[in-house]
């Protein structure tokens, strides 16, 4: 069964907004939690825009606690500044269960490119390592169709996550036919390099399932603005309980053999 990650860096947006400590991102990772979900992800940015570094603490508090994984995101060439150790550093504090790179730069409202590995790849490779050695599970950003996976692998990279993005707009204008079929290609190529395949960005209730139709194999999806916008309809147990139904009914409906 594919895994859910709760991405909650949207309830930290709310509270920044206003200042003070309300909403309570804790508070709102344990109720994902309570509800089921399999995990919790956060991308704390060097701006320190969202999640900030005390809450990354914490969380990893909460996480342990619960015997659920932590996974956190971040560019690992961004350097430190105030308030922000830098991403290595951080994962050294918290030692997440995953480390999830991503090529984002400060002026990116939301990551929306995985990695160029020509470019990238030898820059990563020491990172990789590092992360390994705290005993971090390490995923890389990627776009569908992307080239050089094989040097993903080669540098000791564990998971991919494919960036989703492009699918859903694809989706939203009426046919994803030719992103699916690049997402498919991207997992079947990774898996068969010993890779894992993680997804994240722009799923929600309304794409979810047809993307895991799709693309068989994916370990684990990381979701956080459209549940988030989702909850303020429903709640947030609820929302999260509906992405675990549509977990459920797409394990249920793979032909015996294939796993998620």
């Amino acid at each position: 069964m594919t895994l859910l990650s709760v991405n909650v860096n949207k309830i930290a947006v709310l509270r920044n907004s206003r200042g003070g400590s309300e909403p309570d991102v804790v508070r709102a990772a344990r109720t994902c939690l309570y509800a089921g979900a399999h995990g919790i992800t956060v991308h704390p940015r060097p701006d320190q825009r969202h999640i900030r570094t005390d809450d990354v603490l914490a969380l990893s508090v909460l996480t342990r606690e619960s015997g659920v994984e932590f996974n956190l995101e971040g560019n690992p060439f961004a350097p430190p500044r105030d308030g922000y150790p830098g991403f290595l550093a951080l994962c050294d504090q918290v030692r997440p269960a995953q480390a999830t790179l991503v090529p984002d730069g400060d002026g990116q409202i939301t990551s929306d490119h995985g990695f160029d590995f020509s470019r990238d790849a030898e820059r990563l490779r020491p990172l990789v390592g590092e992360l390994r050695a705290m005993g971090c599970r390490v995923s890389l950003f990627v776009d569908a169709g992307c080239e050089g996976l094989d040097q993903a692998a080669a540098i000791g990279a564990d998971r991919i996550e494919i960036y989703t993005g492009p699918f859903a707009e694809a989706l939203a204008r009426g046919n994803a036919d030719a992103e699916l079929a690049r997402c498919a290609a991207t997992a079947g190529q990774a898996r068969s390099l010993g890779l894992g395949v993680n997804a994240g960005h722009d799923l929600s209730q309304a794409n979810l399932e047809e993307f895991l139709e799709a693309v068989p194999g994916v370990l684990e999806v990381s979701i956080g603005h459209a549940l988030i916008g989702e909850a303020l309809y429903a709640g947030l147990q609820r929302t999260v309980q509906n992405y675990l139904a549509i977990l459920d009914q797409a394990a249920a409906a793979r032909p015996s053999g294939r796993t998620g």
